[in-house]
């Protein structure tokens, strides 16, 4: 009996052991525990990150069984991804690190689900904290404006719009004020991140607050994509400012269809039509008729076109052959250039030009007085030059 006694009580000891030992395994990647109450078994849940586009895209997938989920996985550098749950509303986002964490799921609203675990997720948590706290105040304001202006009140609408302002600028600064106040924390450089992809990037100030961050982080994956975006958003901004109206048409030279090199500068006329199009392009090839009226009508009168085209997609066999026969097919008896490269083509780029059809139509001494015009409203702008 006592035999029996002490092998048991061995195999509780092995057995206690080992649950320690498992206890203390350091994982190697992401390990993501969630609770979801209410949510039925089979219902799956996603990690989703998102493109440039903001298309979102599944990363990891889990499946809920007794309102629990497991995430577990591995990746290169700290990303923000977006928790989706199949029959909950919205997404939430998150911090993914190679570190484990909890995640208390709100069906209600998924946004204020709770991620515990690491210190990104905290900076997050609390950084969408302040700045929602910063937007109340922003539409009490702009409620009370608004309110003013219906009563057709001057009573105090200068305080007002002085208070606006001043919100706007503390919502402006906010960001850089937090990055500085957590230089060693992951966020910090995701949120850069998102400050670089917005509208209204100030640049400079991005990459003075990259600076500021420690050398740990500077050398970091995600700060040396970050350093590629911003170089990159630069040279776009850069295009964008070169092709306002008012400004001299950036110069290029690029092949003919028999590969001779042609430059803008060869072919300008008292106006003269830069046209990005694409034999591919079912909208160009509909315009295509009406560029042709005009230029048979104000050709003789000093009108030149020269056309651009981004043929060249991965889906064309063979891209050359299409763009001749276009040409060819929609009679455009004027001069054309094309690097075969799609959007990637080097005049494309100094144009910034992300869709098509793109015309930019310029004056005698080369600068863009127009842009984008079509059908009637081309035909009327050159007559304003030429007639």
């Amino acid at each position: 009996m006592k035999h029996i006694i002490s092998i048991l009580v061995l195999c509780l000891l092995v057995s206690s052991c080992k649950t320690e030992e498992k206890q203390t395994v350091k994982r190697d990647g992401y390990y993501i525990t969630g609770t979801a109450p209410g949510v039925y078994n089979g219902v799956r849940a996603y990690l989703e990150t998102t493109d440039k586009s903001g298309r979102k895209t599944a990363m990891d997938t889990a499946i809920v069984m007794n309102e629990k989920f497991v995430f577990e996985g591995k990746i290169d550098y700290p990303e923000m991804l977006y928790l989706k749950i199949n029959s909950v509303k919205g997404s939430a986002p998150l911090i993914i690190e190679n570190e484990e964490m909890t995640v208390s799921v709100d069906i209600e609203n998924l946004t204020s689900s709770k991620f515990q675990g690491t210190s990104a997720n905290s900076a997050l948590n609390l950084y969408n904290e302040k700045t929602g706290e910063l937007k109340a105040k922003r539409f009490e304001i702009g409620r009370q404006i608004r309110s003013t202006q219906q009563k057709d009140m001057t009573t105090n609408i200068d305080g007002l719009h002085a208070e606006m302002a001043d919100i706007t600028k503390k919502m402006e600064d906010f960001p850089f004020e937090f990055i500085a106040e957590n230089k060693g924390n992951s966020f910090s450089l995701i949120l850069l991140q998102k400050l670089a992809e917005t509208k209204t990037a100030n640049y400079p100030r991005i990459e003075s607050t990259l600076s500021s961050l420690s050398d740990m982080q500077q050398k970091s994956i995600t700060a040396t994509m970050l350093k590629t975006q911003i170089q990159i958003k630069k040279v776009e901004k850069a295009a964008v400012s070169a092709t306002e109206i008012g400004q001299v048409a950036p110069s290029f030279t690029a092949p003919t269809p028999d590969g001779k090199a042609l430059a803008l500068n060869d072919i300008k006329g008292k106006l003269t039509l830069i046209d990005f199009w694409a034999s591919w392009c079912k909208p160009c090839r509909r315009e295509n008729p009406n560029v042709v009226k005009v230029y048979q009508k104000y050709h003789n009168k000093g009108l030149e076109i020269i056309s651009v085209s981004l043929d060249g997609s991965r889906s064309q066999k063979d891209p050359k052959a299409a763009w001749i026969k276009a040409i060819k097919d929609d009679n455009l008896t004027w001069s054309h250039v094309s690097n075969l490269d799609y959007f990637n083509d080097p005049v494309a780029k100094a144009y910034n030009i992300r869709s098509i059809p793109a015309t930019f139509l310029l004056d005698q001494d080369g600068k863009i007085i127009a842009k984008n015009l079509r059908g009637e409203a081309l035909d009327r702008k050159v007559a304003e030059y030429l007639n």
